[in-house]
């Protein structure tokens, strides 16, 4: 039964969603899903458990941005320092970070992306993930990059690593190559290779840093950051996320 909470709600969100201009809507949208943790401290839950409600969250988060007509979706689940955790926490979350994904293709929604450093990942953690994304390969909707050993720095390292190691294949001298080198040489050897740059970034938890996430394709992103932990965040909030950035002047870097 709904209750008179329920229903303002509904009514605040079809509100929200009258007020946002198409045309000034992100392409892509960038999540850093912080504050499971936290979450689960709260209300004396395992870390696990504030894990698992973060990825409850993903499924509805996905059909929020396809509704609002996005492209491009990046999830940062797992950064590179996260790999360094005690096994006893890294080994659920990595479990649960394979059922979400597996499930996500499962739906035959969206086409999925693994992006980060896939040699740090534990081989079976790998082989599930790449699975996943093979199993979506030819599906024609909205692109969802999960970020999983994932860090901005080490996707740089890697994508100069790549073009160094192509040139060297090709014979190309090494004066030459610094030459020659322009922005977009590294940026076709990225995870995200291909793809537009996020227009909007969103950090949960309150917390207000990039922490490593995108760091080169975030160059003239906008930033959102909300102060609900991860398992807590709304469609409304996705929604103000939406208005503040229709609502801003871009100046990509001016």
């Amino acid at each position: 039964m709904r209750t008179a909470r329920d229903l303002v709600y509904r009514v605040y969100n079809r509100s929200l969603t009258k007020q946002l201009p198409a045309e000034r809507l992100p392409r892509h949208v960038g999540v850093m899903l912080d504050g499971n943790r936290r979450w689960a401290r709260l209300r004396g839950e395992s870390t696990a458990e504030g894990h698992r409600a973060g990825a409850d969250n993903i499924k509805p988060f996905l059909g929020w941005c396809e509704e609002a007509g996005v492209e491009v979706v990046t999830l940062w689940l797992l950064s590179t320092e996260n790999l360094n955790r005690a096994e006893v926490e890294l080994e659920p979350l990595l479990r649960i970070i394979e059922d979400v994904v597996a499930d996500l293709a499962e739906t035959g929604r969206w086409r999925l992306h693994v992006v980060g450093a896939r040699d740090l990942l534990p081989e079976r953690t790998r082989a599930s993930l790449e699975s996943s994304a093979a199993a979506t390969a030819d599906v024609d909707a909205m692109l969802v990059n999960v970020a999983i050993g994932y860090g901005g720095r080490q996707e740089i390292a890697d994508a100069v690593r790549s073009l160094l190691a192509e040139h060297a294949s090709l014979g190309t001298p090494l004066e030459e190559l610094a030459r020659t080198l322009e922005i977009e040489h590294i940026a076709e050897h990225l995870y995200t290779k291909g793809q537009p740059d996020p227009d909007l970034v969103i950090r949960t938890s309150g917390e207000q840093r990039l922490g490593g996430f995108l760091l080169w394709q975030s160059a003239h992103s906008e930033f959102y950051f909300c102060e609900a932990y991860w398992p807590d965040f709304r469609k409304v909030d996705f929604l103000r996320a939406l208005r503040a950035y229709a609502e801003r002047e871009r100046r990509f870097g001016s």
